[in-house]
């Protein structure tokens, strides 16, 4: 045998003796012997590292499966939301053609003259010639028709193309309607401006106040009589014989996804140009 492993086996023998004597050798509380506190003291802190690597992976475990459950319920909450979505807006299509029909029913009742629903394709109020194109779905459009909203005047066609219609609205400054007060049937005529609407015409002497409502007086070939055009927002002296006279006019323009054009045959059936009392 060599010298190393001599040397070998005596540490061995050594540690062997030693392990031997701390397995018989008691503690100071005399619960376990020095051996086995030494191994516990080795594998306690194995065994809580352990125990956290295990509590850790179960926490993720539970983590992912929340996570899922939560992106699933996520999930099936936007399927539900765009399906109520869909079902307002198709319902607000309903109740909106439903309004768009009563408003129309209402107005042929208020006037017996017929008249047609044409959706609005484009609204131009910028430039000086205002103008609004239509689209009617069913029969032709011919030109000086009226084109109203349940509110008001909005104005008459100009030109078409077949289901196509350039509507001239009564504020383009080319535009004039033959008009009265309501309350005193004075007459008077209606122009557009980049202000909106003003009534002209009307002399000093005449009873007009602010609030006053001015509808068409049926004069000029074009409008039938009692569409109403507008309201009185401002009467001052003019540098003539006449009130400088500022409407608010009775159709919303900024407000406009349809329009009613009224029929020709029955505006010449219940034509009625007569002047009415207090005209010029």
């Amino acid at each position: 045998m060599t010298e190393r492993r001599t040397r070998l086996l005596l540490v061995g023998l050594i540690v062997a003796q030693l392990l031997l004597l701390s397995a018989q050798v008691p503690t100071a509380d005399g619960s376990s012997t020095l051996l086995a506190g030494g191994l516990l003291r080795v594998v306690a802190p194995l065994g809580n590292a352990v125990d956290a690597v295990a509590d850790g992976v179960g926490r993720v475990a539970v983590s992912w499966t929340t996570r899922r459950r939560l992106l699933a319920e996520n999930e099936r909450l936007r399927v539900a939301n765009e399906k109520l979505q869909q079902e307002v807006v198709r319902r607000f299509g309903i109740e909106g053609e439903v309004e768009r029909l009563a408003e129309a029913i209402d107005y042929e009742r208020s006037s017996d003259i017929d008249l047609r629903v044409a959706d609005v394709v484009y609204l131009d109020r910028q430039s000086w010639l205002k103008a609004l194109w239509l689209r009617v779905t069913a029969g032709e459009v011919a030109v000086n028709q009226p084109v109203v909203t349940a509110a008001g005047l909005l104005g008459r066609v100009i030109s078409t193309s077949g289901p196509y219609a350039k509507v001239q609205l009564i504020t383009d400054r080319a535009a004039s309607v033959g008009v009265m007060v309501e309350r005193t049937r004075r007459q008077g005529i209606v122009r557009g401006g980049s202000g909106g609407l003003a009534l002209e015409f009307i002399p000093l002497q005449a009873d007009l106040r602010i609030g006053d409502r001015v509808v068409t007086a049926g004069i000029d070939g074009v409008y039938p009589r009692g569409i109403p055009v507008g309201t009185v927002t401002r009467a001052e002296p003019g540098s003539e014989l006449f009130y400088e006279v500022d409407l608010s006019p009775a159709a919303n323009f900024d407000a406009i996804d349809h329009a009613y054009i009224l029929e020709l045959e029955t505006l010449l059936d219940s034509a009625d140009v007569g002047a009415p009392d207090g005209s010029l």
